[in-house]
């Protein structure tokens, strides 16, 4: 332990990134991540001393702060109407690990390889987000920091307050719940991106049956309006279904949106504006059998930070997914 007295501006600000990460995963809102990474640096500073290497005290103070959003987050959503979703975030210089994305990804050290870099990726697509919040908290904490920060048993004991034989009972149950409710295979970038591209094609030109056929069995849609925008109240499931209920939003707004596609949540999403407000987004998640799982935001409070981070740009209509 250092004699230091609390943590410098200085210091925290260079694992403020990780932090918010973690938080961002644990909680799935970008606001609620920020304040909780706002409390952490408020206690880390008024600490009377802090280990020589800050990171893991300081994620450990994170982790814990999480935990008891997480207590109150449970009734809060159970109140709240219609399906629930995640905060969507923009991830668009996910490419260059810079920019928007440096929030949400992991720094590594050295070389990484494409299935390592993709594994990073995929810790804060909205499918994964969604599985986590069908986990405990504790199993979600010990998850995160295990598969995605890499900490070790002995670390996470001292984060969770459990043992680490507990610890690993706790990542081995969350490893095996994740894996029941995702698809065996994923969809590579390019196989995700071609189905985007599909997808934009057929809604825009009212080809329910194209749609239809890009959807894997058992495909939904989640619309999260949270009560305060029109939207479906309930999970969509069935290809026709599916299909019809897309081509239908889109003849509705046509020639009175614009709209802009963009990377959010590590994947291509498209963003529909009424006015300057950001009014939409919608993403999928896919795998090799097709397109699993649709999300649509239009919950106003969820799209604020997204749309002033994305803000309009001058074209109208359904954009050319390839630009």
């Amino acid at each position: 332990m250092s004699a230091a007295a609390g943590v410098s501006a200085e210091c925290f600000t260079a694992h403020r990134r990780s932090l918010f990460g973690l938080a961002y995963r644990m909680l799935g809102s970008a606001a609620e991540a920020e304040d909780v990474v706002q409390e952490a640096y408020l206690r880390a500073r008024a600490a009377g001393e802090v280990p020589e290497a800050p990171g893991p005290y300081l994620a450990t103070i994170v982790t814990r702060l999480c935990l008891d959003v997480l207590k109150s987050a449970r009734a809060r959503r159970e109140a709240y109407v219609g399906p629930w979703l995640p905060e969507p975030v923009p991830t668009g210089d996910l490419l260059d690990g810079g920019g928007a994305a440096a929030g949400y990804l992991v720094e590594r050290a050295g070389a990484e390889s494409p299935a390592a870099r993709m594994d990073r990726v995929e810790s804060i697509s909205m499918a994964f987000l969604v599985v986590l919040e069908s986990l405990s908290p504790l199993e979600r904490a010990a998850l995160i920091l295990r598969d995605v920060f890499d900490w070790e048993f002995d670390a996470l004991a001292g984060a969770l307050g459990r043992s680490p034989a507990a610890c690993r009972q706790l990542v081995h149950r969350a490893r095996e719940h994740v894996a029941a409710r995702q698809p065996r295979f994923r969809a590579t970038e390019a196989e995700r991106r071609r189905l985007f591209e599909a997808f934009l094609d057929a809604t825009a030109r009212g080809d329910a049956g194209a749609l239809a056929a890009m959807l894997a069995d058992g495909a939904s849609v989640t619309p999260d309006s949270g009560g305060k925008a029109s939207a479906a109240r309930r999970v969509l499931s069935g290809r026709d279904r599916i299909a019809r209920y897309f081509i239908g939003l889109w003849r509705k707004g046509a020639g009175a949106i614009v709209t802009r596609v963009a990377s959010v949540n590590g994947a291509p999403a498209l963003l529909v504006y009424e006015g300057a407000r950001l009014a939409t987004a919608v993403g999928l998640d896919a795998s090799p059998a097709g397109i699993d799982a649709i999300w649509l935001m239009r919950n106003p409070d969820k799209l604020a930070r997204l749309g002033a981070a994305l803000p309009l740009l001058p074209s109208r209509g359904l954009p050319d997914a390839r630009a």
